[in-house]
């Protein structure tokens, strides 16, 4: 009887176990349909941190609105470093959470500029959709279709917010048609008026107009179409539902059989197109006139994904990173849990490097303000302190060894050669640039062989000019900073043998190495940079020697003989060689495999290789004749002219060594009123009298 009594309950207590379980599952699902993980990113100067700034002021997050430049001197509250307030610019992504309807809204505010790129490619990890920021007059420019293109890279839903349609020559629909995103797309809104007139704005979806009242636009009026506005607007809501249906099948049958379709299937049919990656839903208002953000709040609600709506892919490393559905998993990335609860106190595995960690602190972030928590469930983003890692390590309760997708990390294109004033601050200052690099894929630090100086690698000079200013205001250290300098590459163009011997005799042991093989070009297009092949046929050479030969080969290879530069685009392929019973050492074999390289370099006809520019420019037409006539000077190739109204917008390709102080000249051939961004598109082969001038500067130098 007591047996059976004891079972009993044990199976009462098991069945509740599983209720409370499925209570807590269905807890968290409806925890987290009423969540949005979203970033915010865009074309520098689109007016981003403004918007995030209201965003942050209609939800309750901040009760005050300050410029980005602000003259108050406190500057936006997502741009919490000084550099930012002061240079008016985003550098890092800042993190702050906010509650719209009901709903919890985690935003990461990016950078625009294009040499902080990385920072835009980490948000966008952890992100479940975004709002892509436009400017009504800049229209879609080079930056955006970067950030853009980083979206579909990782697969993020995104809706579209035309701003800044208060401005002189504002046009929504001359961005819209511009097709630069090459996207299904159509506006969900149609403004009251442009420039000066802008009213409010009519919702195509609800039929209802929309006007922003009160000192900071929080009072909304909603009122019917103005009666001047109904052609417009039935017009621009047949085109709305044409676009969408024909990525909607269900929308689509109404369209087709002339059915009214009503606010409530609409809706549907563009969350459902949204969520799919298939459709742009485009808002429009004017963040700094406080028009348009709160409409634009509702369509995050309406049309972008929960986090269990999407599907984060993990790489299963102990299965040749073999794709798993992240609901298989419990990692933690940068900032947002994936699957499960992480606790303050947890002991976490880096799957990366293997290393156990304790969590000693967990907050949640407010750009820099922080709130203590004790816990944090899938799809929250949260912050981990103490925890000593790099950007876009992965952690796991340590059942299983899966990380999250890799990111895309370009190659630096610029060097600096820094040093700290005073050697007593080489403490700090190695800190700083320790810090940076797990913080920054794209910022590399290195020794140059020849001098000893400590080199910064990164995507441009304003990317490595920010860095040496936050080593001087965050470690106050005074660094002295050299002449920037391109990073050349050398590559070789053709077949060449190399037989190799070392022989060394100095009393007691010697050394003795020999290496037949050839070194050829990689096939264009190939994943890797370097590659070696051991094609030993018996054991002329010990195996045990083969992995000092190919380390001799690499070490060769960091510093070409052309100009000192890395060489690229190498394949080695080891054929033959020799060994000697007492002499042979892995020493021996890698300076056989090192003056091997040196000796057969030559004749595979090397050739240098520049870091070439796209840069986009926007003049006005005037001064299109001065400024295509000096980019040609620069050795520019012009690849696109078009017009956008009075301005000339020019695309090219220019070289990287070319381009140094180019904002200063382009302002004064364009009275200040000409832009320009610039990305790194590719390496490319330098022109002969180039390669000539390289070469005998690189010899000079060594000569002295």
């Amino acid at each position: 009887m007591d047996a059976h009594r004891v079972s009993f309950e044990d199976c009462l207590s098991s069945g509740s176990a599983a209720r409370v379980r499925e209570d807590k599952e269905v807890m968290w699902r409806e925890a987290m349909e009423k969540m949005r993980n979203i970033g915010i990113s865009a074309h520098i100067d689109s007016g981003k941190t403004t918007l995030t700034e209201r965003i942050l002021f209609y939800t309750g997050r901040i009760h005050e609105i300050h410029e980005v430049r602000g003259r108050d001197g406190v500057g936006a509250k997502m741009d919490s470093m000084d550099l930012e307030r002061e240079k008016g610019i985003t550098i890092q992504s800042a993190a702050t959470y906010c509650t719209w309807n009901g709903y919890q809204v985690n935003i990461i505010d990016t950078p625009g500029h294009v040499d902080f790129t990385i920072e835009v490619e980490r948000a966008l990890r952890v992100l479940d959709g975004a709002i892509l920021v436009l400017c009504s007059v800049g229209g879609v420019q080079s930056q955006s279709i970067t950030v853009d293109r980083q979206m579909r890279r990782y697969e993020v839903p995104r809706v579209a917010f035309i701003n800044k349609l208060d401005r002189m020559g504002a046009d929504p629909w001359k961005v819209l048609n511009q097709g630069k995103l090459r996207h299904h797309s159509a506006a969900v809104q149609v403004p009251i008026g442009l420039e000066d007139d802008f009213q409010g704005l009519v919702d195509l979806v609800h039929m209802k107009a929309y006007y922003f009242h009160g000192s900071n636009g929080e009072n909304i009026v909603t009122a019917d179409v103005p009666a001047n506005m109904e052609e417009l607007v039935s017009e621009k809501r047949r085109e709305l539902i044409e676009v969408v249906s024909e990525v909607d099948d269900k929308i689509a049958d109404s369209f087709l059989s002339d059915e009214p379709i009503s606010p409530t299937d609409l809706e549907m049919a563009i969350r459902r197109a949204t969520v799919a990656r298939k459709f742009i839903p485009v808002f429009m208002g004017s963040a700094f006139k406080n028009k348009g953000v709160q409409p634009l709040l509702d369509g995050v609600i309406s049309y972008l994904p929960c986090p269990a709506e999407v599907s984060n892919y993990a790489l299963d490393q102990s299965k040749n990173e073999e794709k798993k559905l992240s609901d298989e998993i419990f990692p933690f990335g940068f900032t947002e849990i994936y699957e499960g609860i992480i606790r303050k106190g947890d002991f976490i595995i880096n799957v990366n490097t293997g290393k156990k960690i304790k969590v000693p602190r967990l907050v949640r972030m407010h750009s820099d303000e922080m709130e203590d928590i004790q816990e944090a469930h899938t799809g929250q983003i949260v912050a981990v302190f103490g925890v000593d890692c790099a950007s876009g390590d992965t952690f796991t309760d340590g059942s299983v060894k899966y990380t999250m997708t890799s990111m895309n990390v370009p190659e630096p294109v610029m060097s600096l050669a820094v040093s700290p004033v005073s050697k007593d601050t080489g403490g700090q200052f190695s800190k700083a640039l320790n810090r940076f690099q797990k913080e920054d894929p794209t910022f590399r630090v290195g020794l140059d062989a020849e001098s000893g100086q400590t080199i910064i690698s990164g995507m441009g000079e304003l990317h490595l000019d920010i860095y040496v200013e936050r080593i001087r205001r965050e470690y106050k250290v005074d660094a002295v900073v050299g002449r920037p300098r391109v990073n050349f590459r050398e590559t070789i163009t053709q077949r060449a043998n190399f037989d190799y011997l070392h022989k060394k005799q100095s009393g007691g042991q010697g050394q003795y190495g020999r290496v037949i093989g050839y070194v050829e070009p990689l096939p264009e297009g190939s994943p890797t940079k370097f590659e070696f092949e051991n094609m030993l046929i018996g054991q002329a050479i010990p195996s045990s020697f083969i992995p000092a030969i190919e380390k001799g080969f690499k070490e060769a290879s960091n510093s070409g003989s052309l100009i000192g530069h890395p060489v690229e685009n190498l394949r080695v392929v080891l054929m033959d060689g020799a060994a000697h019973a007492v002499d042979s050492s892995e020493l021996a074999f890698k300076l056989a495999a090192i003056y091997a390289f040196r000796q057969c370099y030559t004749a595979a006809k090397p050739v240098i290789l520049e870091p070439v520019m796209l840069v986009e420019l926007k003049v006005p037409t005037e001064f299109q004749g001065t400024v295509t006539g000096d980019l040609n000077k620069r050795k520019g190739l012009i690849v696109g002219n078009d017009q956008d109204g009075d301005d000339s917008v020019i695309t090219a390709h220019v070289p990287l060594n070319n381009m140094f102080g180019y904002s200063t000249a382009l302002r004064s051939m364009t009275q200040g009123k000409g832009e320009f961004t610039m990305e790194y598109k590719e390496h490319s082969q330098v022109s002969q009298d180039v390669h000539m001038q390289l070469v005998n500067s690189y010899n000079a130098n060594k000569g002295e």
